[in-house]
């Protein structure tokens, strides 16, 4: 495990009322970070995982990212509860069908794609604007956005999550060219499937066991491993990693 001290430093997780970023709100905190837990709608989860980080200091906040100004104001208020922002990790997103065969309307086609597209990259990249803004007047910070191994290999069910998460690996890579002489560094996960439930339904029967092999460790990746991730990348060490997007798949795709 990456040993980090993160005292004296703070997080905004968003989406951390469960899966990845509940993981990554705790190991932060375990680190001896301030963390900022995000919610849309669980707020029960939230304060959950609220309640069951070390240390103190940390504070709860509720936003929905499929709009722009929310995520801003949602950076902006972490910022202010917590005095400071060191770490942004942009987690929260959807992954919901919308094939192309036919199978749903135009409309609500449409619908799902924009509210994809609107949750797991636009609201990111508001939040990392924000977010920037106050890393430049403190004179540090980092960002680390939660991709997609779907971004390399595609996402046939889910046209719109594999294009954003295509966007958010992207958009890190422009962000670390364009802050990285304000002292921040930008990152980015591209994780396969991972134990969590908004993959449990992909991860069942007979299907479940074809996922699970396109590995050759036979399994998918556990919201612990892609929090460990999160943590080196946030952490002094992986500064030089700047612009990098981290492959956590077991395999499943090599690139």
């Amino acid at each position: 495990m990456v040993t980090v001290d993160f005292t004296n430093k703070t997080a905004l997780v968003t989406g951390s009322s469960k899966g990845v970023g509940a993981a990554t709100a705790r190991i932060l905190a375990q680190a001896g970070a301030r963390v900022c837990v995000h919610y849309k709608g669980d707020v029960a989860g939230a304060k959950t995982v609220l309640a069951s980080l070390p240390g103190a200091g940390h504070t709860l906040l509720q936003a929905d990212l499929s709009k722009p100004k929310e995520a801003k104001r949602l950076v902006d208020s972490a910022a202010m509860k917590m005095g400071r922002l060191d770490i942004l990790v942009n987690n929260a997103g959807i992954f919901r069908p919308h094939p192309v065969d036919g199978s749903m309307g135009f409309e609500q086609w449409l619908d799902t794609f924009h509210e994809t597209i609107h949750t797991n990259l636009i609201g990111p990249a508001a939040a990392a604007f924000a977010a920037i803004q106050i890393m430049r007047k403190q004179g540090v910070g980092t960002i680390v956005n939660v991709g997609s191994r779907g971004a390399f290999r595609g996402e046939a069910g889910q046209v719109g999550y594999g294009a954003a998460k295509a966007g958010l690996h992207s958009l890190s890579q422009s962000l670390a060219q364009a802050v990285g002489k304000d002292n921040i560094t930008v990152h980015a996960v591209a994780p396969g499937f991972i134990e969590t439930a908004m993959a449990r339904p992909h991860l069942q029967g007979e299907a479940g066991e074809a996922v699970k092999a396109q590995s050759p460790l036979n399994r998918v990746a556990t919201v612990d491993e892609v929090a460990r991730a999160i943590l080196y990348l946030a952490s002094p060490e992986a500064r030089f990693t700047t612009g990098a997007v981290l492959d956590i798949n077991g395999a499943s795709y090599l690139r």
